[in-house]
């Protein structure tokens, strides 16, 4: 994917930000589109369709959160990344920004070549997100995942995850009974390259227990997460 193809949506209600930051991405060769407050990232989000939103947490109309978990709904987003970019660095915070479907969660102050390089990051999940060695239909009991149209169906029923919830569901979905070490969860899932909580995984576990059933997900302790069928 070439960067100058690459539609970014930066939301921030401090102007300097904003200009600062879409200078530097914009000088990068990004597409760069910018919103001042959450209702008006979720209106654009519609219409710009990004690859990836730099959202900031704290803003007038909506907080970052709530609009996160707009965007979420709109299916054509359903691939896009969010980021949270803020100076909020509590667990709380972060907690829910990640139940709310974000992807990752940048605090400020952060230098501009800092942030283009978790941008750089971010992106390349994106370009690799479906290269994970997972059949594209997984059948496991009630549950039917397809990864190709990012549908899942339970007892019958479709359920709408956000992006990272599907995708740690289709990784322990894939082979019932295998124990999935929380590294490699976090390897395959959030990638590698960008830093997230160690209770990112957590959340999103209890997460899926909450809309699946807690009798499918079984915790090792001090190890990982296995399904179970």
């Amino acid at each position: 994917m070439n960067k100058d193809s690459i539609k970014i949506l930066l939301v921030d209600d401090e102007p300097d930000i904003l200009e600062i930051l879409s200078y530097n991405l914009t000088a990068e060769g990004y597409n760069v589109l910018t919103a001042s407050n959450g209702l008006d990232a979720v209106k654009s989000a519609k219409e710009y369709l990004p690859h990836l939103i730099i959202l900031d947490v704290m803003m007038p109309e909506m907080d970052g959160i709530e609009a996160c978990g707009q965007i979420r709904l709109i299916p054509e987003l359903k691939d896009t990344l969010i980021a949270f970019l803020t100076a909020r660095g509590e667990d709380y915070s972060q907690l829910a920004g990640y139940e709310a479907g974000a992807d990752d969660y940048i605090t400020k102050p952060i230098k501009p070549k800092v942030l283009i390089s978790k941008i750089r990051a971010l992106l390349r999940r994106l370009s690799g997100s479906k290269s994970h060695s997972i059949t594209e239909l997984i059948n496991v009991g009630d549950l039917t995942i397809n990864r190709e149209t990012y549908q899942v169906l339970h007892k019958g029923n479709e359920l709408v995850l956000p992006r990272k919830e599907f995708e740690l569901l289709s990784l322990l979905a894939s082979k019932p009974g295998k124990v999935y070490k929380r590294e490699e969860i976090l390897d395959r899932v959030w990638g590698n390259e960008v830093v997230v909580g160690g209770r990112t995984i957590d959340v999103h576990i209890r997460k899926l227990r909450e809309k699946i059933g807690n009798d499918s997900f079984k915790t090792i302790k001090g190890v990982g997460y296995k399904f179970i069928n």
